[in-house]
């Protein structure tokens, strides 16, 4: 299993907008996160700094074919045009990033 951390920023006013739409996330987005591995899936939000910080477990053997099955996936590509608009992805991120990764620097089970 891989901890995964990753940053974004959010537009402060899509705040509202990106809490309603997590607060309902379609059945068919989470069955593909599921389908390419993703466990404990959470989103935290940082006020006011605008951050969104989001943390999942990854439980596969092939990292770069499940992230890409979920960038093929129909329904996920649509979920990312409605959630996109609210996020702000942070100048340092690396080409073809959108979210950025962060190095985990201290873990304790």
């Amino acid at each position: 299993m891989q901890r995964m951390g990753t940053v974004i920023g959010i537009a402060p006013d899509r705040i509202a907008d990106y809490k309603k739409l997590h607060a309902e996330v379609w059945p068919s987005v989470l069955a593909r996160l599921a389908a390419s591995n993703v466990r404990n899936y959470s989103i935290f939000l940082r006020e006011p700094e605008n951050l969104l910080f989001g943390y999942f477990e990854y439980h596969g053997t092939d990292y770069a074919a499940d992230m890409a099955a979920i960038a093929a996936d129909p329904e996920t590509r649509r979920w990312w045009t409605v959630c996109d608009p609210c996020q702000i992805p942070l100048p340092s991120r690396a080409e073809g990033e959108h979210w950025a990764p962060m190095a985990c620097v201290f873990h304790v089970d």
